[in-house]
């Protein structure tokens, strides 16, 4: 059977009307090895049916029966699973940082190049410019362009005198306000504000990696408090760059939802740590890649990356021994490397094997962020969030970054070149 290339038949289909509506359509993936969840047994040889935006059928062969009027995929030798969650992203890069004004299409190549290659539909931005991710999300979801589905922080909330110096030029040169905040009160009202204009959550720069002889400024228990405090009152989640072991404390007595990143620089946690975020239901986002891209810049030798990254992994072991919850991110769109390789490496380094790893990318994000009656796994009536990947990640858990193509809503967002 002969494959229709998906992504040019979007184009085609939608080029009329770009919106949700105007693009639904029926579709038919037939002959995949389908992984409905990261606990399913694989189902070879089956069909998966998509209409009007979410999956209608799944099953072998023999059960379902394909619409006559049904677009047709032949996913023969190839597997497919729900779509991924990147669950740490920014959109801090050139071409990311103005886009209220940037071209559509321009705007859709980078954000494919980024995230939907990689099999992203949905992901949750970490902080940025005030407003733009929230502007990047009318867009898509106006049909102006593909893209996943976005959560956000807006902007985040950095201690007094804490700005990190990494993000200090880019706020310069787009003339962003300050983030920063003095007392609980001044946190609080901002909170709540970003919070009714759209955000979906908060992010606390804990630990504020600032430079210098200072290093590390912390936010006081009390600020990160009055935000946390306020984002949970709407419902929403809090995160946290943490840091340093200091930054942990501060996390737990705060009531922080989700830890941006390990805390790899302070050494090994100490022996009750992974107990106590896990009682406290603190989720982790472990963002390997990023400490090893960071200390590359520094010319660090290559001992002591090594030295550092390990660590980072011991703490994600002793994490998930504890019964914790690992979500996927890679804090790309700050980082430039969107391959997703390394991370998978990294996780599975840690003791993570491909169906943990998957967990992290649909189920697990998917039920953190109250998104899985719609999202995370393969089933009728969920949105048609669909990955295929052109290997088994049970035979190598790096099959998870060879896509092959990405359906987010029923509508292709990516085809990778035959």
């Amino acid at each position: 059977m002969r494959r229709i290339s998906g992504w040019a038949l979007g184009v085609l289909l939608c080029i009329c009307v770009k919106t949700e509506t105007a693009c639904a359509q029926t579709w038919v993936i037939e002959r995949a090895t389908v992984i409905a969840s990261p606990d399913a047994a694989p189902l070879a040889d089956a069909v998966v049916v998509v209409r009007d935006g979410r999956i209608a059928s799944v099953g072998s062969r023999s059960e379902v029966k394909v619409p006559d009027d049904a677009r047709r995929i032949d996913a023969a030798g190839r597997v497919l699973v729900a779509g991924f969650w990147n669950s740490h992203v920014h959109f801090l890069l050139p071409g990311l940082t103005e886009v209220a004004e940037a071209p559509a299409p321009v705007l859709e190549l980078e954000v494919r190049s980024l995230l939907s290659r990689w099999g992203f539909t949905s992901v949750f931005d970490l902080g940025g410019l005030p407003g733009n991710a929230r502007s990047l999300r009318a867009r898509i979801d106006a049909g102006e362009l593909r893209g996943p589905r976005i959560l956000t922080v807006d902007a985040p909330f950095y201690p007094a005198d804490g700005t990190p110096h990494y993000v200090r030029d880019v706020m310069k040169q787009h003339g962003a306000p300050s983030a920063e905040v003095a007392t609980p009160e001044q946190a609080r009202v901002r909170a709540r504000t970003q919070l009714e204009e759209g955000a979906d959550g908060a992010k606390l720069f804990i630990g504020a990696l600032v430079g210098g002889p200072r290093g590390v400024v912390h936010m006081t228990p009390a600020i990160a408090g009055a935000v946390a405090e306020t984002a949970h009152a709407l419902g929403r989640p809090v995160f946290a760059h943490p840091s340093t072991t200091q930054g942990l404390e501060i996390a737990l007595q705060a009531g922080v939802d989700v830890l941006a990143h390990s805390t790899p620089i302070d050494g090994p946690w100490p022996e009750d740590m992974a107990e106590r975020l896990v009682a406290a239901d603190v989720a982790l986002v472990p963002s390997l890649k990023l400490f090893e891209v960071e200390l590359r810049k520094e010319s660090l030798p290559p001992p002591v990356i090594e030295r550092f990254l390990g660590i980072g992994q011991q703490q994600l072991r002793a994490f998930r021994e504890a019964g914790g919850q690992v979500l996927f991110g890679t804090d790309v769109g700050y980082i430039t490397d969107s391959d997703p390789h390394r991370e998978y490496a990294l996780m599975a380094g840690a003791g993570m094997d491909w169906r943990a790893i998957l967990a992290s990318l649909t189920t697990e994000p998917a039920r953190r962020f109250g998104h899985a009656a719609r999202s995370g796994r393969i089933a009728p009536g969920m949105d048609a969030d669909l990955v295929l990947l052109g290997h088994d990640p049970a035979t190598e858990v790096l099959a998870l970054a060879d896509v092959v193509w990405v359906m987010r809503a029923g509508e292709i967002q990516y085809e990778a070149a035959e």
